[in-house]
């Protein structure tokens, strides 16, 4: 059971044994040391009920609570507040029992089906730094609900399909006529590009165009052959963005808008025969009263346009219907960025109206921010562009390396060049995942590539830091008790303590930089206790400290792998 767990449901029991069965211990963690480390907060609210003096009830409370060999001291704050101190011996044994246990003792939670959907390219173009964020996000997310024993389902919904792959179509076969789409499809931006212009000024290739989008609607083999050697093209470019980034994303994990195409005749004849469809202007419409603007006027979700043709909220109702029905999903997240709030919402209100999400699964949009750069507006290169993805995280590597050069000048190139791939991506994800994924932030290299602060190196180099202990000692005794007696000692204890509560509030909240803070304060904690307590004095190796800097290399290494960040023995 985690550490804050355990203290609620002790609360709650002496809750319950003086006459407030009802009431929430509400236990969290201090503010500040002189309250102890954690404090209980659900007093006031129990003794309201009880007509009881908040401080009297707190007393009861602590007479009846079982923290026996838990906690040294408990004592009354302010109008109620329950302070708490854990004892060292306590915390020792969670060391150890960490230590000694699969997956440093957090328990899996009760198990279910959980889909990630994150990434969700449009094949029609390269990878760009607007989907930097919803990939890391999101594969943080699926390794931690993996990590705690879901059955995790990684879902890349393409963009493969729609009137726009007539026109590339058309153009690959242009191009190939003339011997020049090899060529042209290694840089899948120029070749879009350039199949707009096409398409803008040639009306005979337009009308070309549009006829490819019927033989493909239509199941044409020929036209279909060709679409599939884009799709894989298209894909290539992305795995190797994916391979780099170290996403866990592949082949496995896509199913694009085309898989659901030929569902969606009957998604909208479901809607309609259950009266949830108006036509409106030759579109078909669910008009949504929940979702009124200042006129009264009820919002209009399309589902099928004035002549026939469908939307990516078509392709997202099949979606849904087919991950309830076929795929029997718990619970689906959605990470996506935050302009794209409106939709889901709508979305799955139409879908819960329809019958094809029922109120037991959970089904959550994970919106994300923007990245910035120095001007505050969506970060852009200086032509206008957007910056493309595999650009920026060869540049990461680049001047990763430069810094790690600076630093390391005789070491060989090759360790150089595998230092500088970890700690370059590393920075680029942490950077990002650090911040609160609901808002924006201002993309600045030497900020993230920084040794010092709560970045990725500095995280990294603590890991190595503590490894490099275990190179001085040589054998130790690793039977031995673990006992914080020391206030760093204690502190760096109680922190490594967090951890599963750390985890398992990132899978409910879906917010990584929970983790990203808490790896922060470990490496903080360590830092200080390495400082306070030698490990190895006058040529004595303290073998309880060294279990506890195993557990600190432990949780880093663990913690950072789940944020999908590379950890390495020397920097």
């Amino acid at each position: 059971m985690s550490l804050l767990a355990l203290l609620n449901q002790r609360f709650a029991a002496a809750l319950a044994a003086v006459g407030a069965p009802d009431a929430q211990p509400l236990v969290q963690m201090a503010g500040r040391p002189e309250f102890g480390d954690y404090q209980m907060n659900g007093v006031m609210g129990a003794a309201k009920a009880l007509k009881l003096n908040p401080r009297e009830l707190a007393q009861k409370v602590i007479d009846a609570v079982d923290l026996q060999g838990i906690a040294t001291a408990l004592d009354i704050a302010g109008p109620g507040f329950i302070n708490i101190k854990l004892a060292d011996a306590w915390l020792g044994q969670r060391v150890q029992a960490a230590l000694s246990a699969e997956r440093l003792g957090i328990a899996a939670q009760p198990r279910q089906r959980v889909m990630v959907e994150y990434s969700s390219v449009n094949l029609a173009k390269e990878m760009h730094i607007g989907h930097l964020r919803g990939g890391i996000i999101g594969d943080s997310l699926a390794r931690i609900h993996g990590f705690l024993g879901q059955e995790v389902i990684r879902q890349n919904h393409v963009g493969d399909w729609g009137t726009q792959f007539g026109m590339l179509v058309a153009y690959m076969v242009e191009t190939r006529n003339h011997g020049e789409a090899d060529f042209e499809l290694k840089d899948l931006d120029t070749f879009y590009k350039k199949a707009k212009v096409r398409f803008d000024e040639d009306a005979a290739f337009a009308d070309t165009a549009r006829e490819y989008v019927v033989k493909l609607q239509g199941g044409d083999a020929e036209v279909l052959a060709l679409w599939k050697q884009f799709v894989a093209i298209s894909l290539e470019h992305c795995n190797a963005i994916y391979q780099k980034l170290g996403l866990l994303l592949d082949n496995g994990d896509v199913r694009g808008e085309s898989f659901y195409n030929d569902d969606l005749p009957v998604i909208v004849s479901e809607l309609r025969e259950q009266g949830l469809l108006t036509e409106d202007q030759g579109a078909q419409v669910v008009f949504l009263d929940e979702y009124k603007n200042k006129e009264g006027e009820p919002a209009a979700f399309i589902v099928q346009k004035q002549g026939g043709g469908y939307l990516y909220a078509t392709t997202d109702l099949g979606a849904v219907r087919f991950r309830t029905r076929e795929l029997k999903l718990d619970r689906c997240l959605y990470v996506v960025d935050s302009r794209q709030a409106l939709h889901f919402q709508q979305m799955f209100l139409v879908a819960r109206k329809a019958g094809w999400l029922s109120d037991a699964a959970s089904f959550e949009h994970i919106g994300h921010g923007t990245i910035m750069g120095p001007d505050g507006k969506p970060l852009k290169t200086r032509s206008g562009d957007s910056v493309k993805l595999g650009e920026l995280l060869d540049e990461a590597i680049e001047r990763a390396y430069q810094l790690v050069s600076s630093k390391n000048p005789d070491s060989d190139e090759a360790s150089r060049r595998q230092i500088a791939a970890a700690v370059g991506i590393g920075a680029l994800k942490y950077a990002d995942l650090s911040k609160n994924r609901n808002t924006d932030y201002i993309f600045d290299w030497d900020a993230m590539l920084s040794f010092e602060g709560n970045t990725a190196p500095y995280l990294q180099y603590a890991y190595t830091r503590v490894k490099s202990i275990f190179r001085k000692v040589g054998d130790w005794d690793q039977n031995a008790t673990v006992l914080p007696v020391e206030a760093a000692e204690h502190a760096l204890a109680l922190e490594l303590a967090r951890f599963e509560d750390t985890i398992t509030q990132v899978a409910r909240d879906s917010m990584p930089h929970f983790l990203c803070a808490y790896l922060y304060n470990v490496a903080t904690a360590f830092s200080r206790f390495y400082e306070a307590c030698p490990v190895i004095q006058d040529g004595v190796t303290n073998p309880s400290r060294l279990k506890l800097c195993d557990l600190t290399a432990k949780t880093l290494s663990t913690g950072l792998g789940l944020l999908g960040i590379e950890v390495l023995e020397t920097m």
